[in-house]
């Protein structure tokens, strides 16, 4: 049985229409988001954790803007399902995470 699609491409992403950015915007957009979780383990490394929680929320947030706006070669792991709902889970989980950290008393620290 032959498919369009190879053997590592997502298969939700058949009738998908590639992205129109450059593959060097998206290999930087990828990155910011990389340097976002760097950013959030080493706030939890040091015992930050509402800022750990906060850039780690808003790093899925932008996630979410990545898998509307990429292709899933360039977002590799990070493409899970199709665009829209890989999008939607992201600004849930990302958006409780930013509004929480933010939302929650620093008590007095």
């Amino acid at each position: 049985m032959s498919s369009p699609l190879g053997a590592l491409d997502n298969p939700h992403d058949a009738g998908v229409v590639p992205s129109r950015l450059p593959r060097p915007v998206q290999w930087a957009g990828l990155a910011l988001f990389l340097v976002g979780v760097a950013v959030a383990s080493g706030f939890a490394v040091t015992e930050h954790w509402r800022r750990a929680t906060f850039v780690l929320g808003a790093s899925l947030l932008w996630l979410a803007v990545l898998r509307l706006t990429f292709d899933s070669r360039v977002l590799g792991v990070f493409a899970v399902r199709s665009r829209r709902f890989d999008a939607f889970f992201c600004l849930i989980v990302g958006g409780a995470m930013a509004f929480l950290s933010a939302s929650v008393d620093a008590l007095g620290s």
